[in-house]
């Protein structure tokens, strides 16, 4: 006679749909998030991302969405629980935090919303949303430029606090982000958006352990954990032993230097430790990468590179191990500013990207050419109201050693999409009347590094300005195996005319008179191998395509 099962060890099956439940409440907090929010940035540029985490604060659950924003929840319940007690912590109640120094995201505009799941009056698990709001304050507009020289300058700064007590907005906290705020409607808006997007999630998973029982709910996450994690084992245990190093830089104010960022991969007795000592000291600009970011991007390409298709959950990076130096660019400390972090982790993913590619030459990828970042801001002459439009615009992939890289797409840790110019006419005084790919952009090669992206802007509102960041507008995207370097970055008012002006990386609220051009011309990714191995076929493509 056999042992009766254990009534509360899920089998295969009920792991399997606990789990893919589990996705799908985060996928559908995600679509709640973007449908119902105020801004551009969040309902059509998406820059968003939903999660669900068990009652330890792992990630078990995000929707694809943006990279960069796993590691910006990483950690947020732990600085909840560490700063009220359980006893503090009710049904109903939300808790927002920005700050990446106190338990935050990894710039202030990100704002963190974070919702606890009860059930028989203890926490079971937690939902959470990070937005990317468009203006938090600071000293320019859309709270996110390189020209700021510490954090303080860059918005205003929220550890985690209660936005939500038993089912209703807490009003104090509200009314001091709203009136830090250029543009208060959009943030009420968005933050309302955030709330109802953790409601649906809640609301899932009390349905999901009101089906399967609690003890099966959360044997079947941890369950969900440990098969990530074995993937990711696995794959590390398939890697050659070794020691492997690259190095890339990023801009800075010296425009006779540049700022190294410096990777020492270690693969030994099967994990995986990446060592950032050797990269450069903290900035007084805002590049800085701090340690969420920096989770991010490594976990981000060692699973694009392992195991794409394992789920993106704490479970599969327990396998690796993360140092960098204190006040280093990618372990800033308090108050180094970080808030155009996401152009210096378009870099940093190329660094680990060539580090780990050592070990899987067969998977890896050229360097790439990251986002511009635009920030538009005036008076609207339609309305009389203040506009702030944070845009940031795509560049090129890398060639691979396979395939030419993509086109105006998003490098890695990015996944937020190009404004659509419909919205962005309708909301905004400006008129795009370029918008191509850029031509020569992508390094040539066996295969093509991706090209960049071209995009006018006519301005039609009066006493506009912008304040602009780019990456690889001094250090291009490398070649590999004789590949050619992608194109640098630019931006330039009224391009092609007697007072055309090429800006720097780095631009606060440059004036754009009414009827001025602005351009935005992003970098391209490099190309993979001599151009004179390129096949013939191909060749002939690039013709018919005009390349």
């Amino acid at each position: 006679m056999t042992d009766a099962p254990d009534p509360i060890t899920p089998d295969l099956i009920t792991t399997e749909v606990v789990s893919r439940h589990v996705l799908a409440a985060a996928a559908e907090m995600g679509i709640v998030l973007m449908r119902t929010a105020f801004s551009p940035n969040i309902k059509e540029r998406n820059d968003c991302s939903t999660a669900v985490f068990n009652a330890r604060g792992d990630v078990v659950a995000q929707a694809e969405h943006i990279a960069i924003h796993l590691g910006s929840m990483i950690g947020a319940i732990e600085n909840i629980t560490a700063r009220f007690e359980p006893a503090e912590i009710g049904l109903g109640d939300m808790f927002v935090a920005n700050d990446p120094y106190n338990g935050g995201g990894s710039h202030l505009p990100d704002l963190n919303v974070v919702a606890p799941v009860f059930h028989d009056g203890r926490i079971v698990a937690y939902v959470a949303n990070i937005a990317h709001h468009a203006d938090v304050g600071g000293m320019v507009p859309g709270s996110e430029a390189a020209v700021c020289e510490t954090i303080f300058q860059e918005g205003l700064r929220l550890p985690p606090v209660r936005l939500v007590r038993d089912g209703a907005v807490n009003r104090d906290v509200l009314d001091i982000i709203l009136l830090n705020s250029r543009t208060p409607d959009e943030r009420r808006g968005d933050l309302n958006a955030q709330i109802a997007a953790n409601h649906v999630g809640v609301r899932s998973m009390q349905q999901l352990i009101e089906r399967y029982g609690l003890d099966v709910f959360e044997r079947a996450l941890d369950a969900y954990l440990d098969f990530s994690a074995r993937r990711m084992e696995a794959a590390v245990a398939a890697l050659p032993e070794g020691v492997f190093k690259a190095e890339d830089f990023i801009s800075s104010a010296n425009e006779n230097a540049e700022a190294r960022l410096s990777c020492t991969l270690t693969i030994a007795g099967g994990r995986m430790s990446f060592d950032f000592t050797g990269t450069d000291p903290q900035l007084n600009e805002a590049r800085n990468i701090p340690h969420q970011a920096l989770l991010a991007t490594v976990y981000t390409v060692a699973k694009a590179l392992l195991d794409p298709d394992a789920p993106a959950n704490g479970g599969a990076f327990r396998v690796i191990d993360i140092t960098a130096p204190p006040g280093c660019i990618v372990q800033p400390t308090s108050p180094a500013p970080v808030g155009a972090r996401s152009l210096s982790c378009g870099v940093l993913s190329d660094v680990v990207l060539a580090a780990l590619s050592q070990a899987l030459p067969d998977k890896g990828m050229a360097r790439c050419g990251p986002h511009g970042l635009l920030l538009l801001s005036g008076v609207d002459p339609r309305n009389g109201k203040y506009f702030v439009n944070y845009e940031t615009v795509s560049g090129g992939l890398g060639a691979l050693p396979n395939r030419d890289g993509l086109d105006a797409v998003r490098t890695i840790t990015s996944g937020s999409a190009n404004l659509p110019v419909e919205a962005l006419e309708h909301d905004f005084p400006v008129r795009v009347e370029r918008y191509a790919l850029r031509d020569g952009s992508g390094g040539e090669g066996r295969h093509r590094g991706g090209r960049g992206v071209l995009r006018d802007y006519r301005i039609l509102g009066e006493s506009m300005t912008v304040s602009l960041t780019g990456e690889r507008q001094r250090v291009a995207a490398r070649g590999v195996a004789g590949g050619g370097d992608g194109a640098l970055g630019e931006f330039v008012i009224n391009p092609g005319k007697p007072d055309e002006k090429t800006l720097g990386a780095a631009v606060k609220e440059a004036p754009l008179p009414k009827g001025s051009v602005l351009r935005v011309g992003t970098p391209g990714g490099a190309g993979w191998g001599k151009p004179s191995d390129r096949d013939p076929t191909l060749v002939d493509k690039d013709i018919r395509e005009e390349r």
